[in-house]
C-alpha cells in the first residue's frame, strides 16, 4: 500500500514539472473581447494569455507577430471585427495572419453578433446599434447591454451550444466564403470550441 502511494506521488510530481502549453489571444477591443475570453476556466496544464490592444486589424496582426516572438506559444489567435474597416485592409489583415500562422476569430460586422447568436439565428446584416438594442430585449439579456460587461460570459454560457450551431449554420449559407463581405458572419465559435477542449470542470 505504501509503495503504491509513493508511485502516485511521484507521478504527480513528474506531471507538475512538465512544461505548460500556452495559447495567446490578442483582441482588437481593449475590454469587450478580453472580458469574455478571460472567463474560460482553463486546465492547469495550459496557460491562456489574453491581450486587448485597441488597434485596427492590420496593426493588430503586426502587434501579434511581435508578441508571439516574445514567448513560445502552441497556438496564436487574433480577434477582430470587420466594422468600418475597408474590404482591402480587412483581407490584407487575414492574409498577413495566415502568413504568420495566426488563427483568426473575426466577426462581420461586430463581436456582438456572437452574443446575439446565443439567442437566435440571424442571417441579415444589422448595424452595431441594432446589436445593442436586440441584445437588450426581454427575449435576450432582458436588461440593457453594456459593451464592456464582465458578466456577459456567465449570462450566455447556458446557450453557448446554440451559438456555436448558429455560427456554423451561418457560415454554411455562403457558398463561396468572403469574410470581408459576408455580413453577418463570424468564426468566434472556432476559438470558443478550442478553449472548450481545455475547460477545467
Amino acid at each position: 500500500m505504501g509503495k503504491h502511494r509513493k508511485r502516485i506521488s511521484y507521478r504527480r510530481r513528474v506531471n507538475y514539472f512538465q512544461p505548460r502549453r500556452k495559447i495567446l489571444i490578442v483582441c482588437e477591443g481593449e475590454k469587450t473581447e478580453p472580458n469574455y475570453f478571460k472567463k474560460f476556466k482553463i486546465r492547469p496544464d495550459f496557460v491562456v494569455k489574453v491581450e486587448g490592444v485597441g488597434q485596427d486589424p492590420g496593426n493588430l496582426i503586426k502587434e501579434t507577430v511581435r508578441l508571439k516572438h516574445d514567448e513560445k506559444y502552441d497556438q496564436v489567435w487574433c480577434v477582430f471585427d470587420k466594422d468600418e474597416v475597408s474590404i482591402v485592409n480587412f483581407n490584407r489583415a487575414l492574409q498577413l495572419a495566415k502568413r504568420n500562422n495566426i488563427q483568426v476569430a473575426y466577426s462581420n460586422e461586430a463581436f456582438e453578433l456572437w452574443y446575439l447568436l446565443h439567442f437566435s439565428y440571424i442571417d441579415t446584416g444589422i448595424s452595431r446599434k441594432s446589436y445593442k438594442r436586440r441584445l437588450s430585449e426581454k427575449r435576450c439579456l432582458g436588461h440593457p447591454y453594456k459593451k464592456n460587461s464582465k458578466t456577459i460570459f456567465d449570462e450566455l454560457y447556458a446557450k453557448q451550444k446554440d451559438a456555436i450551431n448558429n455560427a456554423k449554420r451561418l457560415l454554411d449559407e455562403y457558398q463561396s466564403r468572403n469574410p470581408a463581405t459576408d455580413n453577418p458572419s463570424t468564426t468566434v465559435h472556432l476559438l470558443v470550441e478550442q478553449l472548450n477542449q481545455l475547460f477545467w470542470d
